[in-house]
């Protein structure tokens, strides 16, 4: 889903940096990055959450919670 205001937003942050390294080499920035950049504030828990989710302790490897992130997106037709 494209959102002008998210996806057009120059702001400041480790996000915003991503975002412009990316436009840099050609490479489409994450859409996630976008919404990370655009309200940092209310995103940085998200980020937290994610991290955690994704490599905090578990009995899963991060690789086999990655794949599995992977095979939900592809399952829901949700761009990785």
């Amino acid at each position: 889903m494209f959102l002008k205001d998210v996806e057009t937003h120059e702001g400041t942050g480790p996000y915003s940096d991503l975002i412009r390294r990316a436009r840099q080499t050609q490479v489409p920035p994450s859409g996630l990055w976008h919404l990370f950049a655009f309200k940092p504030e209310m995103t940085n828990a998200l980020a937290q959450l994610t991290q955690a989710a994704m490599r905090g302790p578990s009995p899963l490897s991060p690789g086999m919670r990655e794949l599995i992130a992977a095979l939900t997106s592809r399952r829901n037709q949700c761009v990785f």
